[in-house]
């Protein structure tokens, strides 16, 4: 898949996060190793904790579907869903990456728009992460 049209998915799906008490709209794509494109936004929730992340939204409904192998996410956001900076995934969607992929190859793309955008690897910004291989699985994938 190309990088511009897996950001154009996110871009466009930037319009359904729902974000009322931050105002911080995120929006990703992620492509599996079939190149299908599952989408995720943010979506927030009044008291705070179950609020869900637009890259864990992706993965999950992914996952749902028995998606297991992934080959890369986009991502994007901003303050009122504008893209003047480059937004990276936290922790938690961090770690839910290195459940499903492999940290080498999996390509991490923080865009702020088709042509401006930042790619690193999941190592690159989950140096020694925790994954199933550390609870004696070969791998998940």
């Amino acid at each position: 898949m190309d990088n511009k049209k897996l950001i154009k998915a996110a871009i466009d799906t930037l319009q359904y996060s729902y974000a009322p008490y931050s105002d911080f709209k995120v929006a990703a794509a992620l492509v599996t190793s079939e190149d299908e494109v599952y989408t995720g936004c943010n979506i927030e929730n009044a008291s705070y904790t179950p609020t869900n992340c637009a890259e864990r939204t992706a993965f999950f409904k992914a996952v749902s579907e028995g998606k297991r192998k992934f080959k890369a996410i986009a991502i994007v956001g901003g303050k009122s869903g504008i893209l003047d900076h480059y937004c990276a995934p936290c922790g938690v969607c961090r770690q839910v990456m290195m459940e499903f992929c492999d940290p080498e190859t999996f390509i991490v793309l923080l865009a702020k728009s088709e042509e401006e955008y930042k790619t690193y690897t999941l190592k690159e910004l989950l140096p020694e992460g925790f994954g199933p291989v550390d609870l004696g699985k070969e791998s998940n994938l």
